[in-house]
C-alpha cells in the first residue's frame, strides 16, 4: 500500500481533521462477551461516517496484559484477543477508508509490557545480559542494594524501581509491569522502526505517540532535584535525533505523527514539530483550561503562536481517556483539570457542565487546525463514579485509594435505550459497570432528537467540511492547495466573559462564558447555536453561535 499513499499527503487533510478517539474496550462489543472489540468497531462504522470525522485514533489494540488499560504493550504484530485478529484489524482499516475515514494507530515508544518476548528474556538471562541492555536495569543503592538506584518519582506516584529477587532493580516510569526500553540501544531503534512500517504497510495512515517526551533518560540515571538539575527523562534533546528517523518513514508512507507532548516551554515543544519531525501534537493546555474567558483566550493566542514558527497546525481536545469527561468538569466549582486535583465525591452539576460542554464543542471545532472528539462526548456522558470495589486503573492504586482513577471516563458506551446493558453489545455485564442514568443518553435516542447533544456534533461537524469560513484546503484539483490565510483567527471586540473571533469568508463565532446575554454581530445569518438565543436574539451565558456575516 505505501506506493499508494504518498500523492494524499499533498492534500495535508491532517491540519484541519475531525479525529475520533476510539478506546475499542469501551466502544462497542461485537461478540458481546462485555468488552469492546474490533467487530463491534466495523459495526459502528456508519455511525461515525453520519457522525461526519475524517480519522480514527484507535487507543492500543495489541496484545497485553492490561495493566495499564493497553498502554503495557506485549506485542505490536499482534492484535489483542479480547479485541480480535490481525486480519479484523486490517479489514477495519481498509473498510475504514472505503468509507472516508483513515486510521491511526497508537505506538508506545516509553515503555513495554513487563510480557513482552524481551523483557522475559532479560529476567530469564540474568544480571549483566545483553538481554538486560534493553531495559533499564541498576543495582540498588545501599549496603545491601536495598535502596531504590536514584530518587525518581513514577507518573503514577510513588517509586519507579523494582527490585528482582536476583538483587537487580529495573526502570518503569508507570507501573510494575511497564518496564522503560533504553533507547540508546540500537536494537530498540531498529525495532520501534520495524513496527512503524509494519502498520503503515497494513494501511494506517498516522501514528500517535504516547508520552513522546519521556523515552530518552541521562545514561547515568542521576539523582533529580526540580529546579536544579537538568531534567533526566523529560524532553531530552536525543529525541529530536529519534523523530527525524520516524519522519522520514512516515514521508515514505505519506503517513502522519501526533505526538503526546506535555510541555511548558512553548520554544521547546515547537521543536518537535519542526518541518522534518512530527506533524502535530496534543494541545493539552487548551484542554485542561477553566471555563473562563481571559484564561481560554490566552491559551488559544498562546497555541497558535507555539505553532506558528514552525507552520504547524494546532489541535484542540477537550476530553481523552485519561481526563475527567467535559460535561462533569465544567458542571464543578474548580473547571479545569489537574492529576492531583482528583477526588472522590465532587459536587458535579450536570445541567451547568452540559449547557458548558455544548457551547465548548462549537468553541473547539470553530478554532483553526484539527480537533479531536474522545468517544462519548458526542453524546454528552458525564463521568462516572466507578465503585472502588470495580476500579482497575493503576493510578488509583498507586495513590493509596485517594485518586478515583480514569475508569470514569471509559465506561462502555450506550448505544440502544431499551436493550441490556444500554446496547453496548449483549447479555454479559460490560467491564466497567454503566450507570443507572447511562440509557437515556443511548445513541438511539439521541438520533431522533434535534436538541441532543449527538445532534449539535453532526450538525457542526458537517457545517465544518462544507461551510467556506471552516476550510483550509483550496482548489479543484486532487491535491488541493493550501490557503494559510485559512488558518488565521481575528479577534472581535467583545464585553467582558465573551468570545467572538472571525475565520475566513465570513465565519464568526461567539461564545458567552459568563456575562449577561449579549448582543450577536452584525451578521447574515445564524448557522448553528449550542442552545436558544434569548427572546430578544441575544446570546445567553454558557452558550455559543456560529455566523456568516
Amino acid at each position: 500500500m505505501a506506493a499508494n499513499q504518498p500523492a494524499e499527503a499533498t492534500v495535508e487533510w491532517w491540519r484541519d481533521a475531525a479525529i475520533y478517539q476510539v478506546y475499542v474496550r469501551s466502544f462497542a462489543d461485537g461478540d458481546g462477551d462485555g468488552t469492546g472489540d474490533l467487530a463491534g468497531v466495523r459495526s459502528r462504522l456508519p455511525y461515525l461516517v453520519e457522525l461526519g470525522v475524517d480519522a480514527l485514533w484507535f487507543t492500543p489494540w495489541y496484545l497485553s496484559p492490561l495493566a495499564d488499560g493497553g498502554y503495557d504493550v506485549a506485542d505490536y504484530r499482534t492484535i489483542d484477543p479480547a479485541f480480535g485478529t490481525l486480519a479484523e484489524a486490517e479489514k477495519l482499516i481498509a473498510e475504514a477508508r472505503e468509507l472516508g475515514i483513515r486510521t491511526i494507530v497508537d505506538i508506545v515508544p516509553n515503555h513495554v509490557s513487563d510480557q513482552h518476548v524481551w523483557f522475559k528474556a532479560a529476567l530469564a538471562a540474568g544480571p549483566g545480559s545483553p538481554e538486560r541492555e534493553l531495559f533499564h536495569f541498576r543495582k540498588g543503592r545501599g549496603a545491601d542494594g536495598e535502596l531504590p538506584p536514584n530518587n525518581w518519582v513514577s507518573e503514577f506516584g510513588g517509586v519507579p524501581w523494582t527490585r528482582l529477587d536476583d538483587g537487580d532493580w529495573y526502570l518503569h516510569l508507570f507501573a510494575t509491569g511497564q518496564p522503560d526500553l533504553n533507547w540508546a540501544h540500537p536494537a530498540v531503534r531498529q525495532e520501534h522502526e520495524d513496527v512503524l512500517r509494519f502498520w503503515f504497510d497494513r494501511g494506517v495512515t498516522g501514528v500517535r505517540i504516547d508520552s513522546a517526551v519521556l523515552p530518552a533518560k541521562d545514561p547515568g540515571l542521576p539523582d533529580f532535584t526540580p529546579g536544579v538539575d537538568a531534567h533526566p527523562f523529560v524532553d531530552r534533546d536525543e529525541l529530536h535525533d529519534i523523530y527525524r528517523s520516524w519522519r522520514a518513514i512516515a514521508d515514505e508512507y505519506g503517513g502522519i505523527f501526533v505526538g503526546e507532548v506535555w510541555l511548558p516551554d512553548a520554544e521547546r515543544f515547537a521543536r518537535y514539530l519542526r518541518p522534518d519531525e512530527l506533524h502535530t501534537a496534543f494541545n493539552l493546555s487548551f484542554m485542561s483550561c477553566p471555563w473562563d474567558a481571559d484564561l481560554l483566550r490566552t491559551a488559544i493566542d498562546d497555541t497558535l503562536a507555539e505553532h506558528a514558527p514552525v507552520g504547524a497546525p494546532a489541535t484542540w481536545v477537550l476530553c481523552n481517556h485519561d481526563v475527567t469527561r467535559t460535561v462533569t468538569r465544567y458542571g464543578r466549582e474548580d473547571t479545569g483539570f489537574d492529576f492531583a486535583a482528583k477526588a472522590f465525591g465532587t459536587p458535579t452539576d450536570l445541567e451547568l457542565g452540559t449547557r458548558r460542554a455544548r457551547a465548548a464543542a462549537l468553541l473547539s471545532l470553530a478554532l483553526p487546525g484539527a480537533v479531536y472528539v474522545y468517544q462519548g462526548e458526542e453524546l454528552g456522558l458525564p463521568e462516572a463514579e466507578i465503585p472502588r470495589d470495580r476500579i482497575e486503573d493503576p493510578m488509583h492504586f498507586r495513590s493509596g485509594g485517594t485518586d478515583p482513577g480514569r475508569d470514569g471516563c471509559r465506561v462502555p458506551l450506550p448505544w440502544t435505550a431499551d436493550a441490556p446493558y444500554a446496547g453496548f453489545g449483549g447479555d454479559t455485564e460490560p467491564w466497567l459497570p454503566q450507570p443507572e442514568s447511562w440509557p437515556k443518553y443511548a445513541a438511539d435516542l439521541q438520533a431522533g432528537d434535534p436538541r441532543s447533544m449527538l445532534s449539535l456534533y453532526r450538525q457542526a461537524l458537517r457545517l465544518r467540511r462544507t461551510e467556506p469560513g471552516f476550510a483550509v484546503v483550496r482548489g479543484s484539483g486532487d491535491a488541493g492547495v493550501r490557503d494559510a490565510a485559512g488558518a488565521q483567527l481575528t479577534w472581535l471586540p467583545s464585553g467582558p466573559g465573551v468570545l467572538s473571533f472571525t475565520r475566513t469568508d465570513g465565519l464568526i463565532c461567539v461564545v458567552n462564558l459568563a456575562g449577561p446575554p449579549t448582543e450577536l454581530p452584525g451578521h447574515t445569518s445564524v448557522l448553528l447555536t449550542s442552545g436558544p438565543l434569548d427572546d430578544e436574539g441575544r446570546l445567553p451565558q454558557d452558550t455559543a453561535a456560529w455566523l456568516r456575516s
